[in-house]
């Protein structure tokens, strides 16, 4: 399997999906549900590129959501910072509003908020298959900061259905996520 051909294939078709808009929109309303009796109180997800779903709304609702609710902890979310040296990614605070800067990548993050510690990481996925596992862009950004981050945050995979790859190989190094959701629902755990 030729990796590299096979992500540009697939952002290719992610940009030209003819309902895009439409499959996130579903995409927003499963994460919204599936995140209604999660415990998490920070959470990490990621700024959308390349036709990517766009998890952020949905993520400003469950925390205004958790406002409603009074609850003792304040929901977070953080966006992640990459640390180019290493090829590993930090998370800092990010809110609707807050000052961004582009990181090492051209890639919106926030700028000069405070460092936060996800529980709950959502990870776009270019591709997924069985078993939990993604394709990602292939710089090993994730993988490398999962195997140091303790404890390790839940993981969830966010894509649409065109990406499911029912032959996909991982490579040795490859970490499964712990969920993947796409515009129909629960991917994995099936």
């Amino acid at each position: 399997m030729d990796k590299a051909a096979l992500r540009r294939t697939l952002v290719e078709q992610r940009l030209n999906l003819p309902d895009r808009l439409e499959r996130a929109d579903l995409l927003q309303r499963v994460m919204r549900i599936w995140l209604i009796h999660r415990p998490d109180a920070v959470i990490g997800a990621y700024w959308p590129i390349k036709g990517e779903f766009d998890p952020l709304p949905a993520l400003h609702r469950w925390k205004e959501d958790g406002e409603l609710l009074d609850e003792p902890q304040r929901r977070r979310i953080g966006l992640p910072v990459v640390n180019k040296q290493h090829k590993t990614l930090t998370f800092h605070a990010w809110y609707p509003g807050c000052e961004m800067e582009a990181d090492a990548y051209g890639i919106p993050k926030p700028k000069d908020t405070e460092l936060i510690v996800p529980t709950l990481l959502f990870v776009p996925c270019v591709g997924y298959g069985p078993g939990g596992y993604r394709l990602g862009y292939g710089g090993g950004f994730y993988d490398r900061t999962l195997a140091t981050l303790q404890p390790r945050p839940f993981t969830v995979g966010l894509g649409y259905t065109h990406g499911y790859l029912d032959e996909f190989e991982p490579e040795p190094h490859d970490l499964p996520l712990d969920a993947i959701l796409n515009d129909n629902g629960v991917v994995w755990p099936i």
